[in-house]
Formats: C-alpha cells, sequence, structure tokens
C-alpha cells in the first residue's frame, strides 16, 4: 500500500487542545503522480460514462447499474481499499476519497458506487474469515456480484441495535435461521450478495453473508424517492432464510463493531463525495451566469450572485481541506501495513476508529455544506433551476439524503461529543483537563494572548486559537454545570460540536493555506488566502452565536455575564471585508469556469 505522508502521528480529535503546524498536515496540493493519475481516470470515466446517462440511470434503464460497475471495476475503481491477494487495489486512503470525490457527479451513481465498493466489500474484506474472504471479496472487486448492507429497519433505522430480524440456531447447527425485514437497502433489487445483520436468539446482535439465492430471500419493490431516483433502493424479505454456519461474519454478539467500523469509512467518503457533488455544481452554476443575462448585464456580474458563489466556494474549500487533512492521518497510521497482512484488518479499523470523530465532522459538515451550495445553485438558475432538463434539479434532489445517510447528523452531532468526552475521561485525551486549566487562568489573571505574528495569516491563525478557547470555555462549562446529566441537554451537546466542527475547518482551511504560500509566491495563493479568510470570519460570528445560546442555557446571573464577557475577548476581532473577499474568489471562479483551487 503506498502512502504519502510522514511525520508526526497525530491523536484524534486533539486539535481542539493542540496546535498544529502546516507541514504536518495532508493537503490536496500533496498529491502524488499516482493520485493525479487515479484522479484523472475516475474523472474520465465519470465524464464518459456517467454524466452522459445520468436520464437512464435515473429512469433505472434495466441492466444498466450493473454495466456501469463491471466497467468501474475494470478500471479498479470498485476496490481501491481492497488486498491485492483478493482481487483489488490495495491502494492508500487518499486514492479512496479521491475516487469517491469524482463519482459524485451523480447521485444515484454515488449511492450505487459506494455501496459496492464500501459497505458491499469492506465488511467481508475487513471482519470475514480467509475463506469468506476468498468466496467473496474477489467477485465483489470484479462487480461479478453486487454487494447491499442491511442495517436499517422500519422502526430501528438510528437505533440500529434494536433490530427485530432474529437468527436462530438450526436444530443441527449446521445453519441460522433469519427472519425479518431490512429496510432502505441500497442496491437491495440488484444485489448479489447482502451483509444482514440480526440478533441470535433475539439477543445477540450480529452479521452475516446473505447470498440472494438462499431459498427465502426476496428484495421489495423498489421504493419511490424524493432523490437518488436511479439507484435501487428496496427492502429485503427475510423468511426462514438458512444460511450457513460458516457465513456468520464476525463474531456472534459482535455486529456492532462491524456495523459501527465500517458506518466510519462511509462517513469519510461521504464528505469527500459532498466535496465532488460541489464541484461538479458549481462548474455547471458558474458556466449559467457566464451566459445568461438580466438588466443587460451577464447574471455573473452581479454582487448578490458574487456574494454566493464566493460563499459556496469558501465553504467548499474549508470542507475539501479537512477531508484531506483526515484522511492523510489516516494514511499515517496505515503505513508500511500490508492490507492483505493477517491482522492488518484490526490495524485499519484502529486507525479510522482513532479519528472517528474526524470522521463524523466531514460528514456533517460535507453534507450541510452541499445542501447549501446546490440551495444555492438552483437560486441562481432561477426558475430553470427548477426544471429537470439542468444538473442543479437533480442536484438538489440527490443530495438531500446525505444528511440521513450513515447516521443522521443530529446522531453525528451526539457523538462528536459524546466520543470527546469519554476520551478525556479516560485520560486517552485531555479535553477535560484542558478546559479547566482555561477555565482556571482566564477566571484567575486570564490568560496570555498567543504570538506568531511573523507566519502567514497571522491574525486569521490567532483567531483560530481564540475560537478553540471558546470551544473550551462552553465545554468545561457545561461539564461542570451538568456533569453526567450533559447528555441528557442534547441542544447543549450539539452546540459543543457545532463549536468543534468550526475550530475544525476553520484550522484545516488555515494550515493548507499557510503550507501552499511556504511553498510558493504569496501572490500565487491570494485566492485561496481570501476563501480561507472568508470562512474563518464568518464562521466566528456563528460560533459566537452558538456559543451564546448554550451559555445561556448553563449559566445565570454574573457567572453568565463573566462568561460572556470572557467569550467576547476569545472571538474578539475586528470585521473583515468579506464582501471584498467573496467577491475576488468568485472571479476567480468565474475566469475559470470551475472551483478555482484543483
Amino acid at each position: 500500500m503506498e502512502t504519502t505522508t510522514t511525520g508526526t502521528r497525530i491523536k484524534g480529535g486533539s486539535f481542539l487542545i493542540e496546535r498544529r503546524t502546516p507541514e504536518e498536515i495532508f493537503t490536496p496540493e500533496d498529491l502524488t503522480d499516482q493520485h493525479k493519475l487515479i484522479a484523472q481516470t475516475a474523472s474520465e470515466f465519470a465524464q464518459n460514462e456517467i454524466i452522459p446517462r445520468v436520464k437512464e440511470i435515473e429512469e433505472k434503464r434495466p441492466g444498466l447499474l450493473r454495466e456501469l460497475l463491471k466497467k468501474a471495476a475494470e478500471l479498479g475503481l470498485c476496490a481501491i481499499d481492497v488486498p491485492q491477494k483478493y482481487g483489488g487495489m490495495e491502494l492508500d486512503k487518499i486514492s479512496s476519497i479521491i475516487v469517491a470525490e469524482k463519482m459524485a457527479c451523480d447521485g444515484s451513481w454515488a449511492a450505487t458506487m459506494g455501496a459496492q465498493s464500501g459497505i458491499g466489500i469492506l465488511p467481508v474484506a475487513f471482519f470475514g474469515t480467509e475463506a469468506q474472504k476468498e468466496k467473496y471479496v474477489p467477485r465483489l472487486a470484479a462487480a461479478e456480484w453486487v454487494g447491499a448492507y442491511c442495517l436499517s429497519e422500519a422502526t430501528s433505522a438510528s437505533d440500529a441495535m434494536n433490530c427485530k430480524a432474529k437468527a436462530t440456531l438450526s436444530p443441527d447447527e449446521k445453519y441460522y435461521i433469519l427472519n425479518g425485514t431490512k429496510m432502505w437497502i441500497t442496491n437491495g433489487g440488484i444485489a448479489d450478495i447482502y451483509v444482514v445483520f440480526a440478533k441470535v436468539d433475539g439477543e445477540k446482535f450480529s452479521a452475516f453473508i446473505v447470498e440472494r439465492a438462499f431459498a427465502g430471500v426476496s428484495p421489495g419493490a423498489e421504493e419511490h424517492k424524493m432523490g437518488i431516483r436511479g439507484s435501487s433502493t428496496t427492502p429485503l424479505n427475510l423468511e426462514d432464510v438458512h444460511v450457513p454456519v460458516e457465513n456468520l461474519l464476525g463474531e456472534i454478539g459482535k455486529g456492532h463493531h462491524i456495523a459501527f467500523n465500517i458506518l466510519n469509512v462511509g462517513r469519510l467518503k461521504l464528505g469527500a463525495g459532498c466535496v465532488g457533488g460541489a464541484k461538479y455544481l458549481l462548474a455547471e452554476t458558474l458556466q449559467w451566469a457566464r451566459e445568461r443575462e438580466a438588466f443587460g448585464k451577464k447574471i455573473a456580474d452581479f454582487g448578490m450572485i458574487k456574494e454566493k458563489f464566493g460563499d459556496m466556494i469558501a465553504r467548499t474549500y474549508a470542507s475539501e481541506s479537512m477531508s484531506y487533512r483526515t484522511t492523510g492521518m489516516i494514511d499515517r497510521l496505515l503505513e508500511g501495513i500490508e492490507l492483505g497482512a493477517e491482522g492488518a484488518s484490526k490495524q485499519i479499523l484502529a486507525a479510522l476508529q482513532e479519528y472517528a470523530v474526524e470522521c463524523s465532522i466531514l460528514k456533517v459538515m460535507g453534507t450541510e455544506m452541499l445542501h447549501f451550495v446546490a440551495d444555492e445553485c438552483v437560486q441562481i438558475f432561477g426558475g430553470y433551476g427548477f426544471s429537470s432538463d439542468y444538473a442543479v434539479e437533480r442536484g438538489f434532489r440527490d443530495q438531500r439524503v446525505n444528511r440521513i445517510f450513515e447516521g443522521t447528523n443530529e446522531i453525528n452531532r451526539l457523538l462528536i461529543t459524546d466520543m470527546l468526552m469519554k476520551r478525556s475521561m479516560k485520560g486517552e485525551l485531555g479535553l477535560i483537563p484542558a478546559a479547566q486549566k482555561l477555565l482556571d487562568e482566564v477566571l484567575g489573571m486570564g490568560a496570555s494572548e498567543e504570538g506568531g505574528e511573523d507566519e502567514p495569516l497571522a491574525e486569521e491563525a490567532r483567531l483560530v486559537e481564540g475560537a478553540k478557547k471558546a470551544a473550551l470555555l462552553v465545554a468545561g462549562s457545561a461539564v461542570q454545570r451538568f456533569l453526567q446529566a450533559l447528555a441528557e441537554e442534547q441542544e447543549v451537546v450539539g452546540v459543543l460540536s457545532n463549536l468543534m466542527m468550526e475550530v475544525y475547518a476553520m484550522e484545516s482551511a488555515l494550515l493548507r493555506t499557510q503550507k501552499k504560500i511556504a511553498r510558493s509566491a504569496a501572490e500565487a495563493s491570494a485566492a485561496e488566502c481570501d476563501a480561507t479568510r472568508a470562512y474563518i470570519y464568518d464562521a466566528l460570528d456563528r460560533m459566537e452565536l452558538e456559543a451564546r445560546r448554550a451559555l445561556a442555557r448553563i449559566a445565570e446571573g454574573d457567572m453568565l455575564r463573566t462568561q460572556l464577557s470572557l467569550l467576547r475577548r476569545f472571538l474578539k476581532h475586528t470585521p473583515a471585508d468579506t464582501i471584498g473577499l467573496k467577491r475576488r474568489v468568485a472571479d476567480r471562479a468565474l475566469e475559470l469556469r470551475r472551483y478555482p483551487f484543483s
């Protein structure tokens, strides 16, 4: 497995309490020649095979999805993460997110491809026995068989472990007999292999490899959906299905390890896919704005339209920066590991678990960024954006499910804070001590101001450090106020996650831009500086509103006034001319007719 990152191995979740340098993070500008070749291959496949056929895909032309999956597999695109010994490419996770990004030109295809290359293959590749891997993985990697992942049920979607599907060992102990119905199964109608979660004896949450050919397996009717209409989404009915005992995946009662670890992979790739979707919609809309006239001029020349473009691009830049930063950290933990070696799967899963917080952040921030971009693109198209003749209409419908996929954004917001707090309580991450230290300092004589005035974007770097303190202030105050009952204050937990996500996004964009400036003349990075500054100053305003809302719940009277005063101190800044920043970013994108940073 080729890796491209060296240096310090960074602890997951530490972004809030540690300062990173630009040299420590991976950025899109660090892509190797191999990465660029993969990007070119995936992009050409999307341009030549997917975009010309989006109408056929949406109309569910029989056999088309399987045909396209086979073509993608012939290029190795379905098996980036799979060991070579099972027919895979055995490449790094940067390669994986590159493919996810390029496949996002159409939501239906992205869902189909994502289910095949991710949740369709990886549970078996990571958790299967050697016999299971040899039997199933090569044929899934080649798209000879199509895979699907069956976790959700009608009454237990987000609460997946409360499933009703049951597995009972047969009297001769040769089979598990499965009964139940799984819902919203991507690739459900075209799959040959299903990874199905059920409770052994109604109690032990477990996973099974189920073949469509087994008696009693029957996909239900295709769902009629708001978006991703071209993907196959069906229920899966299981009626006295005899699954050989050798098809138990992993250990009895340990199905949650499979389900939750695979979700981390899905969140990582979904975040990257949202960046790709945003870039595609931006290119369509930039071209439209250059051509469309109103009141005697191109609409691209109007200030409000430029502000929309500038805002969309700044948010995309931040999401893209987070995506590559996170994936680079994962690859760093996996340096030197042979994917096909014994024990490699556990190391891969451990790396993904280490950065589970960051994967959830990518999922939430990426999906909400794409929702914003899709909505603004429709607005720029005006009435035409509401017409199915234009890609932005389809893009708007398709993106909506992303905030539900891979755990709803509400669930992920709860997870972000919960995972960070649990790590701190275990002594794995010094979040709570850092928050307490900050409170002690500022409630005493006050914390010293950070230096660093000689570095590029020095003022913005100072502001990011202030944002970290603001997030720690609210987190520490919440823990002191609610203690173990914090989990019941979901609104406050949601605010804490919002603050932490903004910090990660701000810092990721900042470090990426600083790294590029260090490599080239400052003027060559003017657009990146503008996008970074625009994002940071807008994010500071969002953070202040969110923090004030939480503090009003946490404290009252003199304590609240003290905390609000500290908040103002940490987030104090002279407003930047974000109108001008976004206007310049938009001008650059309009000149290039695409997202300007790739």
